[in-house]
């Protein structure tokens, strides 16, 4: 399947950097720092592991499993937006955390073979210009037995898919608009996430990876994301 051209999503998330922890917070209803807490407890990274956290962003995930695994681990924050990976280190640095930040694109991973316990993207893959080129660079990079988590939006079970839909089509833009300024933006991520296969069909999505142990997900906000988990054998 083929995702957003690459320089387009740059520039809209460019564009919303500033807002984007504010909008993310007000569109997750705050529940966004538990759901990080969720990604940091299923993949039980050893204390002295390294983890790899591609789209980035600002850096909350990356600064979440650092501040659970401590200053013996490895963390790494990746992403394709400077506009946006320019708040990560000062984030980490406020809390006296030592966190590598590196640009660069999922789809060109800059990291030998075999590298991670543990990769996260976070509200990311969707946004990959080839989402399965994604999963494969990240798949790569991961060590045997690490797990590969990502976050991302999704629809609705039985009868709640209605209230998720109504919800992602017509108060996503509106509540992103409002608090960024830029709601031709939240108009893009609706309807993205519309498109974008969630649950099972995702799951399909990396069914071929090599050495793949078994693949499941965790359903949060009623099915408005999910956490979708990849063990490597």
């Amino acid at each position: 399947m083929e995702g957003p051209k690459a320089e387009t999503t740059k520039a809209m998330f460019s564009d919303v950097a500033k807002t984007y922890d504010r909008a993310n917070n007000a569109l997750t209803f705050g529940l966004a720092h538990k759901w990080r807490k969720k990604i940091v407890t299923l993949a039980d990274t050893p204390k002295n592991g390294a983890v790899l956290d591609c789209a980035t962003g600002t850096g909350d995930l990356a600064i979440a499993f650092k501040k659970t695994l401590g200053k013996e681990s490895e963390v790494v924050g990746q992403d394709f937006c400077k506009e946006m990976l320019d708040f990560a280190p000062q984030k980490a640095k406020g809390k006296n955390l030592d966190i590598k930040f590196d640009l660069g694109d999922v789809m060109n991973l800059p990291y030998e073979d075999r590298s991670f316990d543990t990769v996260t993207i976070a509200y990311g893959i969707r946004n990959v210009e080839d989402p399965k080129i994604g999963l494969q660079e990240m798949w790569r990079v991961l060590k045997p037995n690490g797990k590969l988590l990502i976050l991302e939006t999704g629809e609705g079970k039985g009868v709640l898919n209605w209230p998720i839909t109504f919800y992602t089509k017509h108060l996503t833009p509106l509540v992103g608009g409002l608090v960024t300024r830029k709601k031709e933006a939240y108009d893009y991520l609706s309807k993205s996430s519309q498109k974008f296969p969630s649950q099972e069909k995702f799951l399909d999505l990396g069914a071929d990876l090599p050495d793949l142990k078994k693949s499941y997900f965790r359903t949060l906000m009623f099915g408005a994301s999910y956490i979708y988990v990849f063990e490597k054998i």
